[in-house]
């Protein structure tokens, strides 16, 4: 028999012998895993054999030559798939499926739009300076207006005005838009989105202040259509600017927003969405039964049917010259006939 000693020592022995050969296993397992393909085990003794009506079981192959179901195949490699927008589009999906309601999905969906959309633009600045010119044989002093595009980043306006009411920027620049409006919006840019483009929102919802801080091209700081106070405020914004954000750099990105502009001329009216301005203010939208797009669309109208009207009027001018002279002989005839 053994004595406790040896028992205690051969015990020591077997633990430094396990621990050592956990140590060495991940080590192994690489080197057997690299060099013999893998097995797949077989089922033990006691395991239910499969019956006719029952077939048996099998795992997939790993090996390089077998070929999976087309169901299971993986798909195809980055080599194969087309090329994508450098700009990632909004996850629509994921937006609408987590919202309870459908005004928190709509505001949600048209945030992420906002979100994505740089902030950047060019205006007209407009410089005055004092040249010398010559004028009669004299050289003289004047002052002229020279105009240059220059870029402007209006990243910091929106936040500067929500924090001045004290709104989250989400409330102020989405929750600040007519609800009616919002839902037309958003079904013409997602209807956009599905059609391969990339909307993305620069302006939504805008108060008299920031209306006074916005640069370029704008109406009167308390009546845009953006949300003045002539206009009802916060909660009846009536317009968004929209723009495309696929593009590596800003003149992809213009082609890209002038082919959304031309989209938005071709389907938006069947949304209810239309641009006012067109080449004047081209990313303003509103929406087509409204006061601004009526007012700023509806005169070409007037103007087409009042051509129309002159023309007639001026083919009808010989016909009337003619009855004119036809009832002056008449009457001169019966004149004569009297006297006579």
């Amino acid at each position: 028999m053994m004595s406790s000693q040896q028992l205690s020592t051969r015990a020591l022995c077997r633990s430094v012998v396990l621990i050592a050969c956990a140590a060495a296993w991940p080590a192994a397992a690489a080197e057997i895993e690299a060099a013999t393909p893998p097995v797949v085990a077989e089922p033990i003794a006691t395991s239910p054999q499969p019956t006719a009506a029952e077939p048996a079981l099998t795992t997939a192959s790993i090996t390089p030559s077998a070929v999976l179901p087309a169901d299971e195949q993986a798909a195809p490699s980055a080599a194969t798939e087309p090329p994508r927008p450098t700009v990632a589009s909004a996850d629509r999906i994921e937006i609408l499926d987590e919202c309870p309601a459908i005004d928190a999905c709509i505001d949600r969906y048209l945030w992420a739009l906002y979100e994505r959309a740089p902030k950047l633009d060019k205006i007209r600045e407009t410089e005055r300076r004092v040249v010398t010119v010559k004028r009669k044989g004299r050289m003289v002093k004047v002052t002229r207006s020279f105009t240059k595009l220059v870029d402007n980043d209006f990243t910091w306006k929106d936040p500067k005005a929500a924090e001045r009411v004290g709104r989250s920027m989400m409330e102020y620049v989405i929750g600040g838009m007519d609800r009616g409006f919002k839902l037309k919006l958003f079904h013409t840019l997602h209807a956009a989105e599905a059609a391969g483009l990339a909307p993305g929102i620069t302006s939504g919802f805008r108060d008299d202040y920031r209306q006074e801080i916005a640069s370029g091209l704008k109406a009167a700081s308390n009546r845009s259509y953006h949300g003045g106070s002539l206009r009802g405020g916060y909660g009846h914004g009536l317009a968004a600017d929209i723009v495309s954000v696929n593009g590596a750099t800003r003149a992809q990105r213009w082609v890209a927003t002038e082919q959304l502009w031309k989209w938005v001329d071709a389907n938006g009216k069947s949304f209810g969405i239309g641009r006012p301005y067109l080449d004047r203010d081209p990313p303003h939208v509103g929406p087509v039964d409204g006061e601004e797009y009526a007012k700023h669309r509806a005169p070409a109208v007037r103007v087409a049917a009042a051509e129309t009207k002159k023309g007639k009027r001026i083919a009808a001018r010989p016909e009337h010259h003619a009855a004119k002279r036809t009832k002056a002989v008449r009457a001169s005839a019966l004149a004569s006939r009297r006297t006579g």
